[in-house]
């Protein structure tokens, strides 16, 4: 009688690991976590269209401060990204079942980045692209829009990362995952629909896989998907706050079911294509791969004809792949400051620093600006 009594502790005891790592959600039981998705999911859609609906009725300020017109003389608007953004932090604030340092890390690392990704979309000249050339402007004393977005992005993935794990090292770790993964998926925003399709495919498996990762992914997955057809049909785009804010919410997902092994290697895979996309250009990276080519170009609108009239200053501002952030500014055709600006003009700014006198050649050979070539080029 003593020894039955005496090992019922230890099996009763057994289950406490399980609820003690709230950030992986594997304490909670199958049917809660399958509603709490599906609820996100569902609130993230419904948020994003009312958004919609109420910014593209009532643009804040004048309409026309929110419009860009691409090379084939569409006219787009960048509404779909704060719409995006206010969706995707309502959907994590009201989430059901989160535990709050999650929440709060998912409503801070999206806010801010819609937050800046707007004030960069709005305040941007489009002159300064990419890490390498905002901490450039910097070091001579010039305090551009993507340096501002840069370090308060930075700051926020940090901030967040803080309140999703305990020890240092993950708390850093954390923060560079956040951070990365909103600019990478700024850095696809180049073409109708190509951000969001990238925010569909990393954030489905996530919300299957389940776990608190699950339902925070859920949102900018629903978000995405409900904008999505907006982005396709030219009518509109993800813009910096769109794209910044639906990958740091990603990012928030990704972190809150990560180990430190896990957070690693998303650490060191998000750093390696940030770097790489100083370089190379995304875009002719996936035009010569055909299945990465099939998916971005599923569901765009006819190309214009190849003799189309284009403008070539639009089309150079649109197609340098370097970061991307103040791209919105830069695809204006009738903006005075890119009237005198030619793909040559841009050349030797690409081709700074690379040590190899042909790579800004080779550099601007794969920036796409042929109208025929990598899709519908609104970016």
């Amino acid at each position: 009688m003593t020894r039955r009594a005496t090992s019922r502790p230890a099996a009763t005891a057994a289950p406490a690991p399980e609820t003690a790592a709230p950030g992986t959600g594997a304490g909670a039981t199958p049917g809660r976590a399958t509603g709490g998705r599906a609820g996100t999911l569902l609130a993230a859609v419904g948020a994003a269209r009312t958004a919609w609906a109420a910014l593209t009725r009532r643009p804040p300020g004048e309409a026309v401060h929110w419009e860009r017109t691409n090379y084939s003389g569409r006219v787009l608007t960048l509404l779909e990204g704060p719409s995006a953004a206010l969706a995707t932090g309502a959907a994590i604030a009201t989430a059901p079942g989160l535990p709050g340092r999650v929440r709060a890390a998912g409503v801070l690392a999206t806010t801010v980045a819609g937050a800046l990704g707007t004030y960069d979309d709005l305040a941007g000249t489009g002159a300064r692209r990419g890490f390498r050339q905002h901490l450039g402007a910097l070091a001579k004393g010039e305090v551009t829009s993507g340096a501002v977005k840069l370090f308060g992005i930075g700051a926020a993935g940090l901030a967040a990362g803080a309140l999703l794990k305990e020890r240092p090292v993950d708390k850093l770790l954390a923060g560079v995952v956040i951070g990365g993964t909103a600019n990478l998926i700024n850095l696809l925003d180049l073409r109708p629909g190509r951000a969001g399709k990238a925010v569909l495919l990393s954030g489905v498996p996530t919300v299957l896989r389940g776990g608190v990762g699950g339902t925070v992914a859920a949102a900018p997955v629903g978000a995405a998907a409900a904008l999505i057809g907006e982005d396709l049909g030219e009518r509109a785009m993800l813009g910096d706050a769109g794209a910044n804010a639906l990958g740091a919410a990603l990012g928030v997902a990704s972190v809150a079911n990560s180990s430190r092994a896990g957070l690693l290697v998303r650490a060191g895979v998000l750093v390696a294509l940030t770097a790489a996309s100083e370089r190379i250009s995304f875009t002719k990276v996936i035009a010569s791969v055909p299945a990465l080519r099939a998916v971005d170009e599923f569901g765009r609108r006819p190309q214009p004809p190849a003799d189309a009239p284009t403008s070539a200053p639009a089309r150079a501002g649109a197609e340098a792949d370097a970061e991307q952030d103040a791209l919105p500014d830069a695809v204006q055709p009738a903006a005075p400051a890119a009237g005198p600006e030619t793909e040559a003009d841009l050349a030797p700014a690409l081709g700074a620093g690379t040590g190899a006198a042909g790579f800004a050649a080779e550099f601007e050979a794969g920036l796409d600006t042929e109208p025929e070539a990598g899709g519908a080029g609104t970016r």
